[in-house]
């Protein structure tokens, strides 16, 4: 029999209604009892546990950015997905080595001075959670398996969509997959639309 082999990684694409940046000090203060930062930010819209003033959060400071940041129905319900269908699984675990659509995308495009823009929109959805990108440690991985990669707020959402769909860019020659380059910016242009309608960000995560 052949050895085994792991499938790759699963990605999602959540909806978020709040900038990871934005809460970073705020979390900080949380994390050593003082709640009243974090607590204005979210103004009841969070389904973080009872925080108690003096008290130390609960929470790790990824997960505490994770439940914070999303898009929770105003019921406090859970958020809807910005897709459902057959791009949620596509993008998801793309035919890659790692599953990882984005990081293919910045793998094999290239193209005119535009494609600069472009990567680094990409960059940020991919990897801005990273500590040499956002300055921070502790905020992309959680003892929950909480595994947060990089995120777009809204008006990145909407410079992205214009940089794909504008068609400044181009495949590289070495591409190791026909049409993957193509399909990969299809099924990331549901989610960018989507966001776009509900007016909201996207955060990026990974699920091992």
């Amino acid at each position: 029999m052949g050895s085994y082999i792991r499938p790759s990684s699963f990605h999602t694409f959540d909806p978020i209604r709040l900038a990871p940046d934005s809460l970073i000090d705020a979390i900080h203060s949380s994390i050593d009892g003082d709640h009243e930062q974090i607590e204005e930010i979210l103004n009841g819209f969070s389904g973080l546990p009872e925080l108690k003033q003096g008290e130390a959060a609960p929470l790790d400071k990824a997960t505490m950015l994770f439940i914070s940041i999303l898009d929770w129905h105003d019921n406090g319900g859970a958020p809807q997905s910005l897709d459902a269908g057959h791009s949620r699984e596509r993008l998801g675990r793309f035919p890659s080595n790692d599953g990882n659509a984005i990081e293919y995308l910045l793998e094999f495009t290239g193209g005119d001075e535009g494609v600069s823009r472009l990567h680094t929109l990409l960059e940020k959805l991919a990897r801005g959670m990273r500590e040499e990108i956002l300055g921070y440690g502790g905020f992309s991985s959680g003892s929950a398996g909480v595994e947060l990669l990089g995120w777009l707020d809204m008006e990145d959402v909407h410079l992205l969509r214009k940089e794909i769909e504008s068609g400044g860019w181009l495949v590289k020659s070495d591409e190791p997959l026909d049409g993957g380059v193509q399909d990969a910016f299809r099924h990331l242009l549901v989610f960018l639309r989507s966001a776009s309608r509900r007016r909201c960000g996207i955060l990026m995560r990974k699920h091992s």
